[in-house]
């Protein structure tokens, strides 16, 4: 039997290496965005899932999941490194999150910016708004490993149902020598309904009204004090009331456990009236416009439906398929509402730098302290509940 001469091997080996050069080169420009930090991590989430799907899941998940990490490195020196992809995949299955469904959100069109008032990272929203990318610094991401497996285990007991943010996916990208972490989360807003006003709740007093500058934007984040000034209520039917209580009850309950706090309630409002106004007060051609740019690309058909939300839906009120967060108003509000209502920013740890800022303020504010937003996670979790419960109609 002949064999090839060594020469002609060689020859070949190199043929093959430029061939899956060059395809990794043609796969490398399908992710071309504004800057190079979206265009990473594009191709970082599209190798990720694409290397997920060639794997069958786990059937339990192990400790070292949660240690675990995959690293892919790019043209140009860039890379990618991806954490506990396991323990993610799961999340998003417990979640109700198709695998091509994330990929399709993240990495058909590139995702926007949007600045977010007061949050401690650069957001960007993905083109269908069906997911939020944060960036974060190491200390969070510390924090986020370190209660990871207890927030993994809180998500499969209450089966998705939860007011937590959705962790979905973890990435450290790197570029020219510079580390940037991004964390994926579902949107509390949803992507169906225009927001018309929004509420950063914490069930604090001292020091949480919006600025006259952030009162002035098209759209403020309003604190608890403009709430109350506002003598905002939140109309809900009898149900999605008592679920929402207990949720709320269960969820800081476990932040408090974790030893969790400074957190908001965010709360988002969309007024059906003036959505149907606005509609009808359009152009025909803006609204032909806006219709098109809704026929994205589809993905194949999904083993899992569309997603549930946490709250149970009105017979005849507005869609809310796949709005997780989403609560239709009671008939006996004074017009039709459509509620968003989540958890965001659970990873600040109460230690010896958050204590210190208790103490202070306590001696600051002498008997208004009890309302500071700076308290212990048990007094925090139990104000907000209670905060929150006054609020509801």
């Amino acid at each position: 039997m002949k064999t090839e001469p060594r020469k002609c091997r060689r020859r070949k080996s190199r043929a093959s290496e430029r061939k899956r050069a060059k395809s990794s080169s043609l796969k490398w420009k399908l992710f071309r965005a504004k800057e190079p930090l979206l265009s990473v991590f594009m191709w970082g989430v599209n190798h990720s899932i694409d290397q997920l799907m060639h794997v069958p899941p786990p059937g339990l998940l192990m400790p070292d999941d949660f240690k675990a990490y995959a690293k892919d490195i790019m043209p140009s020196h860039y890379k990618v490194k991806e954490y506990c992809p396991n323990v993610f995949r799961n999340l998003r299955e417990q979640f109700g999150v198709d695998q091509y469904e994330y990929l399709r959100s993240l990495t058909s069109y590139e995702p926007e910016p949007e600045p977010v008032e007061g949050s401690k990272g650069d957001f960007f929203f993905s083109y269908d708004k069906k997911f939020a990318i944060k960036t974060m610094d190491s200390e969070a991401v510390a924090e986020l490993h370190s209660v990871l497996r207890k927030y993994h285990e809180y998500v499969v007991e209450k089966q998705g149902k939860t007011l937590l943010p959705q962790y979905l996916g973890l990435y450290r990208l790197t570029i020219d020598g510079s580390e940037t972490y991004l964390i994926v989360m579902r949107n509390v807003f949803g992507r169906k309904y225009n927001v018309h006003k929004k509420f950063d709740l914490k069930g604090s007093t001292v020091s949480r009204a919006a600025s006259d500058k952030e009162k002035a934007k098209d759209l403020p984040t309003y604190k608890d004090n403009d709430f109350l000034e506002q003598n905002c209520k939140l109309h809900l039917p009898a149900e999605a009331k008592q679920q929402l209580l207990e949720m709320l009850a269960s969820d800081t309950a476990w932040l408090s456990n974790m030893h969790l706090m400074d957190y908001s309630l965010l709360l988002g409002i969309h007024d059906c009236d003036r959505a149907a106004a606005e509609a009808a007060s359009k152009p025909l051609e803006q609204t032909s416009e806006e219709s098109a740019d809704e026929l994205a690309p589809t993905p194949p058909d999904s083993p899992i439906p569309s997603t549930a939300g946490a709250f149970p839906a009105i017979s005849g009120g507005p869609d809310l398929d796949d709005e997780f967060y989403a609560i239709s108003s009671s008939s006996n509000s004074e017009k039709p509402l459509v509620y968003f209502i989540g958890l965001v920013d659970i990873l600040t740890y109460y230690g010896m730098k958050k204590r210190t800022a208790t103490a202070a303020k306590t001696v600051k504010y002498g008997s208004d302290a009890e309302n500071i937003s700076t308290v212990k996670p048990d007094q925090y979790a139990r104000r907000l509940v209670e905060f929150i419960t006054r609020s509801l109609s």
